[in-house]
Order: structure tokens, then sequence, then C-alpha cells
């Protein structure tokens, strides 16, 4: 019995131990039975959520390229302007579209800008209109070299347009060229039409397309190099420029209804903007040889509220040759906005200086030159027209001839203003186009004058 009592003990110690044991084991078995149902639930999630994300990259991908890979962007790292639908006409960029169509009413370029821009301030045509235009020109022959590229003469349903075209390395040139051009309120008769932007990949390279207005009389620098003008031809050119350099360093308000408790708030319209590298080579001539101010990829504008301009500051930006003096040296208040049009009106006074030495008076006129032709090298450096503005205080010879004339010495006396070494004391530009009109009415000139 004691023996039997004994074992009965035993096995019933055993049998605890090995149910312990049992439950010990057991806990991993349940873990990672968990982890496999977690698995086997989240698994197919992640799956599906991938096969849809693939999905649309390629329909995206597939998408782009039935567009012929032909984008405009907005700002850097956006491609399109998501489209906003306002009463049943859908919108985008700055103007309209229609919704059964990408081209606007009209049969020319000048009927659809004029339906985009007619009391609206804007600057430019819808972007889907842009990219269809782009789509359709067709490239002619090379017209110009620019800074940042080649210009073509295009077509466009037998339209004739200028494209610019910029290198893919200089897509932040393009970008800001086209975002300047397309500025609210700056469309003017005195500055160069744009058309449209456009970006195209033609599965190598992608090219950046800036369309204008073309001008088949070239630049002003071509037309003064072939030709000689008269005096009514001298006004018109100088007033039609300073009319444009004028409208460009105006700031336009306008107004805004924000609603019932607030009555009408005044916001900015146009800001005021301010060239950095006008030339000759940089105005073009319309076929009324009156002038249109073009190339504003080196431009600024002005943010009233700010006190600020829109880029960062950069000293010497320009062609050298026409650099004003404080440019040159370095001393320019770049805290100042009007700094930069006062640098501005400095070169204009070197172009209407070129002007007026193709002025045929009585048989008399002088051969085409370039500023400071006289005295420094053909491709001048920053020193060399440092040391002959800045520490000589050149300015472009008057002719002898010039004196013999009142008009021509009127001229002379307005270039003489813009050239001064004191940027405050110089000229603005309205008041420039105000003095050239005057001359007109001094000498009593038996023509009627139209920019």
């Amino acid at each position: 019995t004691t023996f039997y009592n004994d074992c009965l003990k035993y096995s019933i110690v055993l049998k605890d131990d090995s149910s312990s044991v049992v439950s010990k084991a057991a806990e991993p078995d349940n873990f990672w039975y968990t982890t496999r149902l977690t698995l086997s639930i989240a698994g197919p999630v992640v799956l599906i959520c991938l096969i849809f994300a693939a999905a649309y990259f390629i329909w995206r991908s597939r998408n782009r390229s039935t567009n012929g890979g032909s984008g405009i962007r907005l700002f850097p790292g956006e491609e399109t302007e998501p489209l906003k639908n306002s009463g049943g006409v859908m919108m985008g960029g700055n103007g309209f579209i229609h919704p059964s169509s990408t081209m606007l009413p009209g049969n020319s370029l000048k009927d659809m800008i004029d339906f985009t821009t007619s009391g609206s301030g804007s600057a430019g045509l819808p972007l889907l209109v842009q990219r269809s235009i782009a789509r359709q020109i067709q490239l002619q022959d090379v017209i110009g070299q620019g800074r940042f590229g080649e210009v073509f003469r295009g077509a466009w349903r037998g339209e004739e347009v200028a494209v610019k075209i910029f290198s893919s390395r200089e897509e932040s040139s393009w970008f800001r060229e086209a975002e300047i051009y397309q500025t609210v309120m700056l469309r003017h008769e005195n500055i160069l039409g744009f058309i449209a932007a456009d970006n195209k990949d033609n599965g190598t390279w992608t090219q950046l397309w800036l369309i204008t207005d073309y001008h088949e009389n070239g630049s002003l620098f071509d037309y003064l190099t072939a030709h000689t003008i008269d005096v009514p031809t001298m006004i018109k050119m100088s007033v039609s420029i300073a009319t444009g350099l004028a409208h460009l360093h105006m700031d336009i308000i306008g107004t805004k209804n924000v609603g019932c408790h607030y009555g009408t708030q005044q916001v900015a319209g146009k800001p005021a903007i301010a060239h950095r590298d006008l030339k000759s080579k940089n105005i073009l001539v319309k076929s009324n040889l009156s002038c249109a101010i073009g190339d504003l990829g080196l431009a600024v504008r002005h943010d009233v509220a700010l006190d600020t301009v829109d880029i960062p500051f950069t000293h010497r930006v320009g062609t050298k040759r026409y650099m004003a003096p404080e440019v040159l040296d370095e001393s320019i208040n770049c805290l100042n906005f009007e700094s930069f049009k006062r640098v501005d009106v400095y070169s204009f006074g070197l172009v209407l200086w070129e002007i007026a030495r193709r002025c045929d008076i009585g048989g008399q006129y002088e051969q085409y030159q370039l500023p400071f032709y006289d005295v420094v090298d053909p491709d001048p450096t920053v020193e060399e027209m440092k040391k002959v503005v800045c520490f000589e205080m050149q300015r472009p010879a008057i002719p002898e001839r010039w004196l013999q004339s009142p008009i021509l010495t009127e001229m002379a006396n307005i270039m003489k203003e813009c050239w001064y070494v004191n940027p405050a004391a110089r000229l603005t530009a309205l008041r420039i186009k105000r003095n050239l009109s005057r001359i007109i009415i001094n000498n009593e000139q038996p023509f009627i004058m139209t920019v």
C-alpha cells in the first residue's frame, strides 16, 4: 500500500510538470501563429496597393507620351497647371479655353490674344492654347543668336512668328523670361508681344521654346547698320522706346472687390519692372518703324509692399558696353529699386546716341558704330569699361554736325541727362518721352508721328 501511494504521488507530480512544460512550449507556437495570420492579411493588401500605384504611373507615362511630351512648367518641378472649371469654361494660366477646343475664337494670333486680354489684364494665351500653337509651328530659318540659344523664324497657319530656342541647360533662363513676359498688364505695343512658351521633347533632348511676334526689320542694331533714317523716323523710334521703357518702369494699381463688408480694396495690377540689359540688339523695329523692347530674361520686378525685387541681387548684370558707372564699380544701391530704373536710363541714352548718328539731315550722317567704339575693344572687359566710364569719365562723343542742327542738339542734351554719374540726377523714362515729343513742337516739324 505504501508503495502504491508513493507511485501515485510520483505520477501526479510528473503530470503536473509535463503540463507546465507543454504550456510553456505552446507559447512560441501562439506567437508564430499570430505573426503568420497578420502577414497573410497585410501582404495581399500591400500587394494590391503596389499594383494600383504601378498601373497609375504606367497610365500617366502613356498619357504624357500621347500629348507629345509637351508641357508648360508654371513653377519649378511642376509640369502643367490644374484646370479650373468656371461656368462651363475651362480656365488655365491667364486666360480662358472653350470647353470643346484648345483653340480660341478668331482666325489669327492677334484675335486670340485680344480675346484673352480684353478687360482681363492678362499678358498671354491660356496654357493649353500655347501648347497647341507650339506643336503646330514649323521652323524656317535662323534669324539670330541670343545669349541662351538661337532665334528662328517660324510659321503658324500662315502667320510668321519668332521662336527663341533655349537648350535644356538654360531651363531657368527660359522659365524666367516666360514668367516676366506673362506679368499681368505687361502687354503693350512697345513691348515685344509674347505668344507662347512650351517645352518640346523629341525623345533625345528637350527644347525650350519662347514664341513671340516676328518683326522682319530685325533688331534696331541690324536696322541702323543697314539704313540711315530721317528726322521723323529718329523721333518715332526714340519716343516709342521711351514709351515702352516708361511702361516697364511703371507700376499699375488695379482694384479688386473683396466682399460687401470691405467694399473694394486696391491691389497691385502690374509691378514696376527694370530691364537691366537695354541695348540696340534687344530692341525690335516694327513694320511702321516704331520699336518694341524685347529680351526680358534679366528683368526684375518690384514688390511694392516689401520694397524688394523678386530675384536675388546681382550687381554686374547685362552687356558690359552698356553698363552704367554704378554697375561697373559695384556702387549701385541694390536696396532701392529706383537704382535699377536709373541703370536702364543710362543704357537708353547710349541707344539714343546710336539712333541719332544715323539721322540723315542734308545728306550728312555718321556710319553706324557701337557706343565707345573708339576707346575700347570690340568685346571689352569690365575693367576696360570701368577705366573709361568711371575713372576717365568718358561718354560717347557728340559729332560736330549735331551742334549745327537744333533737333540733334536737343537730342544730345537729352542723352547727356541720361549719362550723369549721379544716378539720381538722370531723367526718368517718362520725362525722356515728354522731352522727345517736345522736339517736334519746338522745331515745328511738318509731320505727324504715330508710335
